[in-house]
């Protein structure tokens, strides 16, 4: 569980990222699940938007996004997620 300064500062370094998943119509599915684990193992920290044809809220899918990847849920702002988890191999985020 994260503190609230942790996702402070999580929030500060995902600010300039630019969303590396979408989903649409199909909503979350394994196939996505297993695309996101793989990213935040690579990167620690990801964006994730929610098109305007995903037919699920978009607190629904960040809370499945979290839940299923094992995740933690920065952020959500209107239609992008932020997640974090950290890396077992290549840690590169510092946690104050």
């Amino acid at each position: 569980m994260l503190t609230g300064k942790q996702k402070r500062y999580l929030r500060s370094q995902a600010h300039h990222l630019n969303p590396i998943f979408q989903v649409g119509k199909g909503g979350v599915n394994d196939h996505l699940i297993r695309h996101i684990e793989e990213a935040l193992e690579v990167r620690e920290l990801i964006k994730v938007s929610v098109l305007n044809n995903c037919l699920e809220d978009s607190d629904e899918v960040a809370a499945q996004l979290s839940g299923q990847s094992g995740a933690e849920l920065v952020q959500r702002i209107g239609k992008t997620v932020v997640l974090y988890k950290q890396s077992k191999e290549n840690k590169k985020i510092e946690l104050p």
